[in-house]
């Protein structure tokens, strides 16, 4: 169970320390916190229109009008790499958020349950993870048909087997302690059960496995978007202006530098931030 700081006062102390000690978390901290920051603020902060063209400044340099230059339509990259910043941080907190639902409902049904049921979800999950989540993603992509919600079920339908084992595994520890035996006998529901009992003290390693996922999944729909199956023109996706700048990569470097630094940042970010969370939530997994 995630501990609060009404029910355990040291458990921000504990937050703060790993914080402090691990400059590597403070960083994926920090990094996400001003990704999310330009995502919420991009129509304040943006020097102009993202799909504003403006043919006789088409892939203009870097300078103090266009920090990060121009793209071939003579359209800011600043404020088109702010704008995406609003649409990847969207798309991974909504794969995350969606898959680690559905993947818990099932999961949990399925560790509760066991049996026939627990075996037919297993098989299921699998036969769904032993496929590259890549390769997996571009075939259901390819089969959806491109568009950036399309991209987003996707590889939603990828991740989803992830949490389905991730909590499947917790569920069928966690039925056998004595206090889930104990609202069993007093005639408690196994709904009543999982949800009071069992969930929450889930939420640590599924909370951790969240986070680590929000960089993947951005990765992974910045790719289909690259390969031109995901987010389509002129909608300002990093993967998408990555895509159309590589025909321009070797003189107007920057129009595909930026983006992908965005997207390489972004991900770090996110990654470092996930073990953070593992370490402030589980002490004994070796954070220091």
């Amino acid at each position: 169970m995630i501990p609060t700081a009404k029910e355990h006062p040291s458990f921000l102390k504990a937050a703060a320390e790993v914080l402090l000690k691990n400059k590597l978390t403070l960083v994926g901290t920090v990094i996400v916190a001003l990704i999310v920051l330009i995502s919420l603020l991009a129509p304040v902060i943006s020097p102009y229109d993202p799909n504003l063209m403006n043919m006789p400044e088409r892939l203009q340099a870097p300078s103090v009008l266009h920090l990060f230059g121009t793209d071939e339509m003579g359209r800011d990259v600043l404020s088109r790499v702010f704008y995406g910043a609003r649409i990847s941080i969207m798309v991974g907190l909504s794969i995350v958020l969606i898959a680690a639902f559905i993947g818990c409902a099932i999961g949990s049904l399925s560790g509760y349950a066991g049996g026939r049921i627990d075996r037919a979800v297993m098989a299921a999950t699998d036969m769904v993870l032993s496929f590259p989540s890549m390769v997996l993603a571009l075939a259901l992509t390819a089969a959806l048909g491109p568009g950036l919600f399309n991209t987003m079920l996707a590889v939603c339908i990828v991740r989803i087997p992830l949490y389905v084992r991730l909590m499947r595994g917790e569920v069928f520890s966690l039925k056998k302690e004595p206090y889930v035996k104990a609202s069993r006998t007093f005639g408690a529901s196994p709904f009543w059960i999982v949800t009071r009992h069992i969930v929450p003290n889930c939420l640590s390693p599924l909370l951790v496995q969240m986070t680590l996922g929000i960089g993947d999944a951005i990765l992974i729909a910045s790719s289909m978007s690259f390969i031109g199956l995901g987010a389509q023109p002129p909608l300002p996706e990093w993967g998408a202006m990555i895509s159309t700048a590589r025909v321009y990569a070797i003189d107007q470097w920057w129009y595909a530098a930026f983006p992908g630094l965005f997207i390489l940042i972004t991900v770090m970010g996110f990654n470092l931030l996930g073990d953070g969370v593992r370490d402030i939530l589980d002490p004994r997994s070796g954070g220091k």
